[in-house]
């Protein structure tokens, strides 16, 4: 274990301690969605908002991924080409990326952090695609639900697995990737066919989820993480990005596509090399709270993970026509049992209409899943590009009071919690408020409309509460026993703060 002139420890298990206070309150913004124009204008937009974001309480983003995707331009950035490469080098038919140039980005990630604004770095290492040559391998099928079961012999297949980076011509890494640092691919050129192909005295990762019995081939030329060279590569990109970009953290993409060993092994490599915390969540998708804990604990909870369970219930609710218990609203969630480790969210990029993982929340829901997350102290919310600013490719608007809502969690989103998840559709909780902060009141109701006796806090007693976003045109007075009766509309949210 090390310790830096500060007194953190790099390297280890996240603890809450002193020295993590500024996670309180802390608001993430995933910082794009899928359907972006392709004008390589991102970043700059991005630089442009800063400030707008910072005044609505955002203090985290999460920007997309950064480097060269198979399709250039036009790739989102999952499909990764070449990590090195922000936007550049004239590969994959352009120099800038879809969100812009290299010199754009670097731009964007300080305006963020000039206005108050940590950024993280979307990190895709599980899959190469877009290889520059092909090469001849011997390799056998598996069966796509089985991927422990052999359905052909062992026979050649022409992969794209060597990424020689011409153009780029060794600048920054000089590692050249050839099938003997993938597991395996998913297309054979000679056969002109597609399946999942698994490599001569290759295994798939362990340590990985495990549907299809083992979920380690997702796409591309998948990486062998028990190469030691791919090991050290991984090591020696994390901190030429770290030093070139100067982002504060990561999101880090597929993690239950990937030896649960290697994560927790880089991040403590890279906190220990900038001697600092650096925030960290992974993607694991699953709706299974079992296998959220499963790899929080193989990881020795190295990273936070978004809370999918509830993503998943917040989806339901808005689909349920009132029949969902919310009394029950965080069973079976990460928040509900490690809120430590869980960054909440309602929706992002893959659940947005169009894509494979569609589950979009209603319009009407919405509002009041963000003041579920925003406002109460368990968690780290995370607010969707698309939410905030709308989807202009589906049609999708902006979400009501969403902006609101983010405004109050910094400025009354504060002090001792009390739930009131007590019924079927109302539920509620409050927050007394702490220091200069004045608290609130937030109740709910995916049903009919009503009231809910709720403790505001002694230091409230005879204060005014008015709702802020509007619902409620009501006045509430707090009782000499710290008491209010708050009240919502049916299908609706109110948020009660005290009157200025």
């Amino acid at each position: 274990m090390l310790e830096s002139k500060a007194g953190f420890t790099f390297g280890r298990k996240i603890e809450k301690t002193k020295e993590s206070d500024k996670m309180k309150n802390r608001t993430m913004m995933q910082l794009f969605e899928w359907y972006l124009p392709e004008d390589c204008a991102h970043w700059k937009k991005i630089s442009q908002e800063a400030d707008r974001l910072a005044q609505d309480g955002v203090n985290m983003v999460w920007l997309p991924p950064a480097y060269k995707g198979a399709s250039g331009k036009y790739d989102v950035g999952y499909g990764v080409y070449d990590v090195y490469d922000l936007g550049e080098f004239d590969q994959k038919g352009s120099i800038p990326t879809k969100y812009g140039t290299k010199e754009e980005y670097l731009q964007a990630v300080s305006d963020l952090q000039k206005a108050g604004i940590e950024v993280l770095g979307d990190i895709v290492l599980n899959h190469r695609m877009g290889a520059d040559e092909k090469e001849t391998v011997d390799a056998v099928e598996v069966n796509g639900d089985d991927r422990l079961r052999e359905i052909s012999g062992m026979h050649q297949i022409e992969a794209w697995t060597k990424f020689t980076y011409p153009v780029r011509n060794g600048k920054y890494s000089d590692f050249v990737w050839n099938a003997t640092h993938f597991d395996g691919v998913d297309w054979d050129e000679r056969a002109g066919k597609n399946g999942v192909y698994r490599f001569k005295d290759k295994q798939w990762d362990r340590g990985v989820d495990g549907e299809h019995v083992n979920y380690d081939y997702l796409m591309g030329a998948d990486l062998d993480l028990d190469h030691e060279d791919v090991k050290k590569e991984l090591d020696r990109f994390g901190k030429w990005y770290l030093d070139t970009t100067h982002v504060d953290g990561f999101r880090l993409d597929a993690v239950k596509h990937m030896n649960a060993s290697f994560y927790r092994d880089w991040l403590r490599s890279m906190r220990t090399y900038k001697e600092k915390e650096l925030f960290a969540v992974g993607e694991y998708w699953s709706p299974d709270l079992n296998r959220l804990q499963s790899y929080i604990a193989q990881t020795e909870g190295v990273m936070s993970l978004f809370d999918v369970p509830l993503h998943f219930k917040f989806y339901h609710i808005s689909h349920g026509n009132s029949a969902f218990d919310m009394s029950k609203l965080f069973e079976g969630t990460l928040v509900g049992t490690d809120s430590w480790h869980a960054v909440t969210f309602v929706d992002n990029h893959d659940t947005q209409p169009g894509q494979a993982l569609e589950t979009f929340v209603m319009d009407w829901f919405k509002p009041l899943a963000y003041g579920i997350i925003l406002l109460q102290e368990k968690g780290i919310p995370c607010v969707f590009y698309g939410d905030y600013y709308g989807i202009p490719h589906s049609g999708i608007s902006p979400v009501k009071h969403l902006p609101r809502l983010m405004q109050l969690r910094a400025s009354h989103a504060y002090g001792a919690e009390h739930d009131y998840y007590d019924h079927d559709n109302i539920v509620g909780f409050t927050r007394e408020g702490e220091g200069n902060t004045d608290g609130l009141a937030v109740l709910v109701s995916d049903g009919p409309g009503g009231t809910k006796n709720m403790y505001a806090g002694s230091a409230h007693a005879g204060q005014i509460y008015v709702d802020a976003l509007g619902n409620c045109p009501e006045e509430v007075t707090i009782g000499s026993d710290g008491k209010g009766n708050f009240r919502v509309e049916g299908g609706s949210i109110s948020v009660w703060i005290p009157k200025l």
